[in-house]
């Protein structure tokens, strides 16, 4: 048994094609082919069903799938080991939700892309039901997301912080410096929302929902860069994370609306796939994630 061939059949697990593990391997198909034969002779097995165009894992595939990718990511710290180079050069994926990308990243990637400079990095932005769903089918590396506490046992969660989100305004807004306020008070005021698909909203509507009622924004939007911006110039309520608008309320150009009947707090997250090759690449962006202070800019 050659670790190519082993790095051969797990190309052609995950794309369940031989000719674009062919493509993705620099061989022809014919080789990929040989390659797993010869695989599943020496186990006296069937690791793939082929039925017409359709490639899948039989049991004993699915079995040594998990055996193959722990065999390869050992070889892999084993190289680490004894290499005299660090330097990375290699490409990262990673998924991610707008408003993490638009205040978390720009500090967190600049610092990165300092310490690995030869670095690739690719950034997906989608829900995080989308992103969880592309970490399954190996379209990305890892995800860094904001939602409640998601857990399967296909995932490695590296980080889970709760993250408060609140009403924000500025400080010239009618309601702000009020005590007590009611869910009702501050949805009736003009509301700036992200995205349908941003976790907070969703479970603030929910919640409205619940005791039959509705937000009805006046403007939504992916980016919260953009819903700052609005705020600060007072046309106003949003909810979102506080760490996006820390800075504005520190520098007393926002205002957290004291609003008594609703709290709401979400998870920051960075998981991967259980059977995902840990590259250094991706090992080095989650040793600083987990350290790495938040800061919007």
């Amino acid at each position: 048994m050659e670790i190519r061939e082993i790095k051969t059949f797990l190309y052609v697990a995950k794309l369940k094609s031989f000719s674009r593990a062919a493509e993705q391997l620099g061989y022809t198909q014919a080789a990929v082919t040989i390659q797993v034969k010869h695989l599943e002779k020496e186990l006296d097995v069937h690791l793939f069903d082929r039925i017409g165009k359709q490639i899948t894992l039989t049991h004993q595939g699915a079995i040594f799938y998990e055996y193959a990718s722990q065999i390869m990511n050992d070889i892999t710290h084993a190289k680490e080991a004894v290499s005299d180079s660090r330097e990375l050069t290699g490409r990262l994926c990673i998924g991610t939700i707008e408003s993490v990308c638009a205040s978390i990243f720009p500090a967190l990637l600049r610092e990165y892309h300092h310490l690995f400079p030869k670095v690739t990095i690719n950034i997906i932005t989608d829900s995080p039901e989308a992103l969880l769903n592309m970490v399954n089918k190996n379209v990305i590396d890892i995800v860094y997301f904001l939602d409640r506490p998601m857990h399967s046992n296909k995932w490695v969660k590296v980080l889970e912080e709760p993250e408060d989100v609140i009403f924000v305004a500025s400080p010239e807004n009618p309601l702000a410096g009020k005590r007590n306020l009611t869910l009702d008070e501050v949805i009736s005021q003009p509301f700036i929302a992200t995205e349908k698909d941003a976790s907070y909203r969703f479970l603030l509507e929910q919640h409205l929902a619940s005791l039959g009622k509705k937000l009805h924004p006046f403007l939504e939007t992916g980016s919260t860069d953009f819903i700052v911006k609005q705020l600060l110039r007072n046309l106003g309520v949003s909810f979102l994370p506080a760490f996006i608008v820390q800075r504005g309320l520190e520098l007393g150009r926002l205002v957290q609306l004291d609003v008594t009947d609703y709290r709401l707090q979400v998870w920051r997250q960075i998981l991967y796939h259980k059977d995902k090759w840990m590259t250094r690449e991706t090992a080095s962006f989650i040793e600083l994630a987990q350290r790495f202070p938040i800061s919007v800019e």
